[in-house]
């Protein structure tokens, strides 16, 4: 293992600092990468898998207008910042890292000089309001660790973070009174009805609690603090934006001024100071989804002194320990930035989601104590059941284990006995299609990464997936397929239960259970009953048997499909690829398919009411910001022209990604995106997670080293890789040359050596 060696700080783009004898995993890492755009990332300060997750907002956009209708503009701000603007509103505590819908962005804090203002103003008015301008000139980003100059009032702002508690310094360059503003308010998709309720207590005079409940995309979501300042307040105060019709016999008081108790839906509360010409104030900010009480104990645990620098220090090794789990050898620095920055991406959820005394809060809302697991909450399982676990069955197996333990806990507390569609923060948000902790299940079943009891996973997955009131379950199981005239998206449902049943065929073949594994094998098999064998084509069918009519297999809005359409999402049955390709007509003609897809543009008139999906991350009717695509290029594979995968994923990852702040094709879905760029740069991909099996693909990586969890490394390497040299011409693990176009995790999870013999010309056969 290579010794650690941290810098203090990392430019962005072109100005990185590099250790000149040992190597610093994080110096490869641009945070800023996929900021743009979509706002699919956030660049500031966060342990691994941390519950603290602190970043700038640069806007503050509501979730509706004026009139009540959606605001399309809020999309763009689902992680809270966009590399494009030019104001800071301030440093909130909670985001998620490139999902397709957003909430969160908890207890924004901004600190602010001169007349004292508590309206945060809007981005197109300067020096109006709270918010500031910056200048991208004076960021610094690296893991860990985020720093910027807020120009109006001349503060230099520097942020860290442990797992459960955000650091903030701010240097003031101004002799006026400062001001600390704790907006309560302030949201990520806000809207008027999402504060529930908020309530902050001053402690003392240096220590501040409080919570709120929210009602987004988490319908009750409980979010406590405790906040510390490193010099005692001098004044301090609030303001309600709402008016109660019953404030009891508070109205004795002045609430405003100095009183140490503040409640209501919509608050902005601010503590001023004296500071001198250059002095910092540090706050210490920590997080519980269980008490204020809890709060504290994460405060003083995790950050139980002053200082920036160690604090920062401590967490930046942590990041380095994770991001050297892989150590590659690529051709150039933009290579090598884009891949560890992939690493940081996957590793920024699932987040921690217990205080450090075990404590959490269930999805009953009652307060529980994890028993031999860490819990865990952000699974955005749609996405990420494709590659980031897979990926952690790699290189996290210990807390994807967690993980898998968490959705159990889900699964016992849940009134409707079901294991997590995409649940966060003690709350099921129902999102997406198909039951896929199923496959979550699976998949450490078949690499043997989990000691969870078999036989409750076999029995959460057969719950799940028998609940008939939801998303079409009862139709497809009565009828074999999710009809269109009951639930959209049908086609879409379909083929993802199908393959989630394949799923929990499996878990039922491990646990021995043969009656349960041929009712799921026969389930598995409902895909076929929407193919349309007369257009060629997976189709959305009705209750009544018949296929529904003025169907369209380009368009991706209300055909059945979300996310997709026919060309790509028709393609979803890794379970039986073979089958599927046999019912399409055969390899060569599969082949000739898959090469139209990649080859002939769609037009705008079909993509054009999917916000989500943009030209940035499509290649003729592939959709590679989407995930029901990602495992298309692998399909050639099973046919007579393997070496057109081995082509279309290297053009892939030369084109969708980069080292640059649009790196991203597509929202990076909760590390989903990134997943997918580091298995396909080490030359293979879980096509089909539930199973053992990877699809070759075509390494990007001129050697890898893969430390495993058992002590043992994969080495990897791709003799006469280059830009040219994309085709595979023969495999070799551990002096065995590999028959076919699959490798065995199992196999992998020995170590030793894995040789891919690369070559200008491709294999034909």
């Amino acid at each position: 293992m290579k010794k650690i060696f941290l810098v203090i700080h990392l430019f962005l783009a072109s100005s990185y600092l590099f250790a000149q004898e040992i190597e610093n995993y994080i110096d490869f890492v641009n945070p800023l990468i996929g900021t743009q755009n979509m706002g699919h990332t956030f660049p500031g300060a966060t342990a691994p898998f941390g519950m603290v997750q602190l970043s700038p907002e640069t806007n503050q956009v509501p979730m509706y207008n004026a009139e009540g209708q959606y605001n399309k503009k809020t999309y763009e701000y689902c992680a809270g910042y966009q590399y494009g603007d030019s104001t800071i509103f301030g440093f909130a505590h909670t985001h998620m890292s490139g999902t397709g819908h957003a909430d969160l962005g908890d207890f924004l804090i901004m600190p602010t000089t001169g007349e004292l203002t508590l309206d945060p103003g809007t981005a197109d008015q300067k020096q109006k309001g709270y918010h500031s301008s910056f200048r991208h000139e004076t960021e610094k980003a690296t893991p860990g660790y985020y720093e910027v100059v807020l120009d109006d009032y001349n503060i230099k702002a520097q942020l860290t973070a442990t797992e459960r508690v955000g650091y903030h310094k701010y240097t003031f360059n101004k002799t006026e009174e400062a001001h600390i503003i704790l907006d309560l308010m302030s949201n990520i998709y806000n809207h008027d009805d999402k504060n529930v309720w908020s309530f902050v207590r001053v402690e003392n005079d240096s220590t501040v609690v409080g919570y709120r409940q929210t009602h987004g995309w988490a319908r009750t979501r409980y979010v406590y603090f405790a906040m510390r300042f490193s010099k005692p307040i001098k004044n301090y105060g609030h303001k309600k934006y709402d008016k109660p019709n019953y404030n009891g016999f508070y109205r004795k008081f002045d609430e405003e001024h100095n009183f140490p108790e503040m409640a209501g839906k919509q608050l902005r509360a601010y503590f001023d100071f004296d500071v001198q010409e250059g002095e910092a104030i540090d706050v210490k900010f920590a997080l519980s989804a269980v008490s204020t009480e809890g709060a504290m104990l994460n405060l003083t645990t995790e950050v139980p002194g002053w200082g920036l620098d160690k604090v920062k220090h401590a967490t930046q090794i942590k990041w380095n320990n994770e991001l050297q789990k892989i150590d590659v050898k690529v051709a150039n620095k933009a290579q090598k930035e884009t891949f560890y920055t992939a690493m940081y991406h996957s590793m920024l959820s699932p987040v921690i989601y217990e205080d450090v005394d075990q404590k959490y809060r269930g999805l009953d809302q009652n307060i529980y104590t994890s028993d031999g697991f860490t819990n865990y909450t952000i699974f955005s399982l749609w996405d990420t059941y494709r590659a980031l676990h897979p990926l952690f069955n790699l290189i996290q197996p210990e807390r994807n284990n967690d993980m898998i333990k968490s959705m159990l806990a889900h699964q016992d507390q849940s009134i409707h006995h079901m294991l997590p569609i995409w649940s966060h923060y003690s709350n099921e948000n129902w999102c997406m299609v198909g039951y896929h902790a199923v496959t979550v299940l699976a998949d450490a079943v078949a690499k043997n990464t989990t000691d969870a009891d078999l036989k409750r996973m076999l029995e959460a997955s057969k719950a799940t997936s028998t609940v008939r009131y939801f998303d079409g379950i009862g139709e497809y199981i009565d009828l074999g397929y999710v009809p269109e005239d009951k639930s959209n998206a049908s086609v879409s449902k379909t083929l993802e239960y199908a393959y989630n049943d394949w799923c929990i065929a499996q878990l039922a073949k491990a646990n021995g259970d043969d009656a349960v594994e041929e009712e799921y094998t026969l389930r598995s098999k409902y895909y076929k009953n929407v193919f349309d064998k007369e257009i060629n084509y997976m189709r959305p069918k009705l209750s009544d048997g018949s296929w529904r009519d003025n169907f369209d297999p380009l368009d991706t809005h209300g055909q059945g499909f979300i996310e997709g359409n026919a060309w790509n999402y028709g393609l979803y049955v890794p379970h039986e690829v073979e089958n599927m390709i046999e019912m399409m007509g055969g390899k060569d003609q599969f082949s000739q398919h898959l090469d139209k897809i990649f080859t002939t543009e769609i037009e705008d008139k079909y993509i054009e009411h999917h916000e989500d999906i943009t030209r940035d991350g499509i290649i003729g009717n592939y959709v590679h910001g989407n995930e029901p695509g990602h495992h298309m290029p692998y399909l050639y594979n099973w046919t007579n022209d393997a070496w057109k995968t081995q082509e279309r994923v290297r053009m892939i990852l030369d084109t969708m990604y980069s080292n640059d702040i649009d790196g991203l094709c597509g929202n990076d879905d909760a590390g989903q995106m990134s997943a997918w760029y580091i298995f396909s740069s080490l030359g293979f991909y879980p096509v089909l997670p539930g199973s053992a099996d990877y699809a070759i693909g075509s390494p990007l990586v001129e050697e890898a080293t893969i430390q495993l969890d058992n002590g043992k490394t994969l080495s990897i390497v791709a003799k006469n890789q280059s830009s040219k040299n994309v085709y595979v011409k023969k495999v070799i693990l551990n002096g065995k040359e590999v028959k076919g176009n699959t490798l065995n995790h199992n196999d992998l999870a020995q170590g030793g050596t894995l040789i891919f013999e690369m070559s200008k010309r491709p294999k034909k056969k």
